[in-house]
């Protein structure tokens, strides 16, 4: 992906933006961007939608940031990403309980697909949007499953590693709910490999807990250690890791 500093030739602004990014410094990344243009817009708007999702904070912001973007997108490509933000952000607010967006989400995501044609680097985003509200608002899981695949067939064709991480977790996520505990195992370890690889470090933490819950122990508890560790680094980051972190309560005892 570009800004992740991992090639030649990466945009020295890019690259910073990607390692704030990626240490969950998301306020710092988009002050580096000047909303000037409908790219960079944009892509600021993109980093505090996402500082919603992981720190259930900051939606004023980001509703604004998202208007500046809105209003200067010109072309279907802008409007269609910029309605792909929206829609990800009335998402995340509808999947934390901040406020029940559902609808919102699903109209901006639809007005999204409108406007971005299939086979578009755009596009394997888009599908794995639909398929996280399909998964997680609707419950239905073989819509979520066929928009995840979608997906990932456009982030491989695409050269989109983040993505990747993204849609085999997801897939990964549906196989164990089906328990097909080998297929998970093998997703939770490719997303964990790529965010690894591209130091993904707000994402790993996430990653190891998922994949610690198709190993066996002493695996299981070393994983989950790990990803306490960078949870703790990352000053708590994601919020919604927590629960899934917390010691088990003491057995009863007679």
């Amino acid at each position: 992906m570009s800004g992740n500093g991992t090639t030649p030739g990466d945009d020295p602004l890019q690259t910073a933006v990607w390692r704030l990014r990626s240490r969950g410094c998301w306020a710092d990344a988009a002050a580096l961007l000047l909303p000037d243009t409908p790219a960079a817009a944009l892509q600021r708007a993109s980093l505090l939608v996402e500082r919603c999702l992981y720190t259930e904070r900051g939606w004023e912001e980001a509703e604004d940031a998202l208007r500046t973007a809105e209003a200067l997108a010109h072309t279907d490509d802008e409007r269609g990403a910029a309605a792909c933000e929206r829609g990800y952000l009335a998402y995340a607010s509808t999947l934390l309980v901040v406020r029940d967006r559902a609808d919102e989400a699903r109209a901006a995501l639809g007005r999204a697909a409108a406007l971005i044609p299939p086979g578009v680097s755009q596009r394997a985003l888009l599908d794995f949007r639909r398929g996280l509200l399909a998964e997680n608002l609707t419950s239905a899981p073989q819509a979520a499953r066929a928009a995840y695949r979608r997906a990932h067939a456009g982030a491989t064709a695409h050269g989109n590693p983040l993505l990747l991480s993204f849609t085999w977790r997801h897939l990964a996520g549906l196989a164990l709910r089906d328990g097909e505990l080998v297929e998970a195992r093998h997703g939770f370890a490719e997303s964990l490999r790529i965010r690894e690889e591209l130091g993904y470090l707000v994402g790993t933490a996430p990653a190891l807990v998922s994949l610690a819950d198709t190993e066996t122990e002493p695996e299981a508890s070393r994983l989950r250690e790990e990803a306490r560790r960078l949870f703790r680094l990352l000053g708590g980051v994601p919020t919604w890791l927590a629960r899934q972190l917390a010691p088990l309560p003491p057995a009863a005892t007679a």
